[in-house]
């Protein structure tokens, strides 16, 4: 089935424009409600970030839930994690997440995660969608959904975050910076640390409704950088608006990125013997990551850009261990979804086990030169397997030797193709992506 409005992550948007507009979420919200409500289940749950728009659509969802039938848990602003966590742990139907992620405050989302906290399965959002088109048609008055807010959702997950660590991490010593974006995790990230024993520096924990992600978080780490470098840090972690994505910052104001972390992550459970089969990255991640795993026999393999393509995968390997140049780090050892707070724990711990520092962790991995050219035009479909792109293909992968990659990959939100090559030579990376472009651009202008 063709979708109409879910994408990878859900329905997402600008405010006030359709399909995020209140009358849109309020049949959305009636709609998940009566498809899942035929399961004979009766609560779902939902969680927001701290855009000034999530107080709309939470009562529009609210509302039609309930007119569905079905019970509403309320949890206020809480980590996409955290709703996945509860979502389980509540044995509720669903959980729904309002949040647009690292998105700036002007857009707003709608995403779902099922009974079991991981996002709900293609059938069921087409199920959900198919019931849009037909006419809202509301519970009799005495079968209405009942809701109630979750006072203790808050300290539920820091408990969780904190016992993925249990026995493994002290921070006693150590000085962290922590930027939560003006996100979702502002109230929940700092107290993880200090109750595990850091000292803490907050950034980014004073949302307004409309300051999300704005020159902060995981998107803009600059003010991190220079933060941990001015406070004489041991290291900084920024995470974004809705805390499903980390990245860090070593000591000397270096960042740390989903690449190199989920190198750190591996390396860690492959010197402990912990790592079952391999890791996952994507058809994005450095190829460098790629490198030092095969140096080390730690098998790898690369999924499409999204994390739910990234679970995907590791579920069809038996894997645990998955992630994204962005932040999104998987690991379904210790959750069912990409998340910020217990990715940077599992990090630190790591960190301790080896008795190294950030920086030093990072030193196994080298990052190969990188260039990106979005390349414009209409007629995406098939441009890799025209005669001239494909010879233009061959041709830059002889001129890396081996040592490099090339990547043609079509945008899913706009009219461009995304080349990018990866090498040892910056030099020839930038010309042989240059060049490969204006093939490109050619072929599809």
């Amino acid at each position: 089935m063709t979708r109409k409005y879910f994408g990878t992550d859900g329905v997402r948007g600008t405010v006030g424009q359709f399909p995020i507009t209140p009358d849109f979420v309020l049949k959305l919200g009636w709609a998940a409600g009566s498809v899942l409500a035929e399961s004979g289940q009766s609560k779902i749950l939902i969680g927001k970030d701290t855009r000034i728009s999530g107080y709309m659509f939470e009562s529009a969802l609210e509302a039609g839930i309930s007119a569905a039938g079905v019970d509403v848990l309320l949890l206020g602003p809480m980590p996409t994690p955290a709703i996945a966590y509860l979502t389980h742990t509540f044995h509720a139907q669903a959980g729904i997440v309002i949040s647009a992620s690292h998105n700036p405050y002007t857009d707003n989302g709608i995403k779902f995660f099922g009974a079991n906290g991981r996002k709900l399965p293609d059938h069921i959002e087409s199920e959900i969608e198919a019931r849009l088109d037909e006419p809202m048609q509301m519970a009799n008055a005495d079968s209405l959904g009942k809701v109630r807010r979750i006072v203790d959702a808050r300290g539920r997950y820091i408990e969780f975050c904190k016992s993925t660590v249990l026995g493994r991490l002290s921070l006693r010593g150590m000085k962290v910076v922590v930027d939560c974006a003006n996100g979702a995790a502002y109230h929940i990230a700092p107290d993880v640390l200090e109750e595990l024993g850091a000292d803490v520096i907050e950034l980014g924990t004073e949302p307004d409704g409309v300051n999300i992600n704005l020159n902060c978080g995981s998107t803009h780490p600059e003010a991190l950088q220079r933060a941990v470098v001015e406070h004489g840090a041991d290291l900084g972690i920024a995470l974004d608006g809705d805390a499903d994505r980390v990245l860090m910052v070593d000591d000397q104001g270096n960042l740390v990125d989903g690449d190199q972390l989920l190198y750190i992550l591996a390396m860690d459970r492959h010197l402990r013997g912990t790592l079952q089969g391999g890791a996952v990255g994507t058809l994005m991640s450095n190829f460098g990551l790629e490198l030092a795993l095969k140096a080390v026999d730690i098998p790898f393999c690369r999924a499409k850009v999204g994390d739910r393509y990234v679970i995907e995968k590791l579920d069809h390997h038996s894997w645990q261990l998955g992630g994204e140049s962005s932040g999104h780090i998987i690991c379904l050892d210790c959750t069912t979804t990409g998340d910020g707070i217990i990715a940077a724990l599992q990090v630190l711990a790591a960190l301790q086990h080896r008795q190294c520092t950030l920086r030093d962790a990072c030193a196994g991995m080298q990052k190969l030169p990188q260039t990106m050219i979005n390349v414009r035009g209409e007629r995406r479909d098939g441009v890799a397997e025209r005669d001239d792109v494909k010879q233009a293909i061959s041709a830059a992968e002889a001129r890396l030797a081996g040592k490099g990659r090339v990547l043609l990959r079509p945008s899913g939100t706009e009219p461009l193709i995304r080349v990018m090559v990866e090498g040892e030579d910056e030099a020839l990376v930038a010309q042989v992506c240059g060049e490969l472009a204006e093939t490109v651009q050619s072929a599809i202008a």
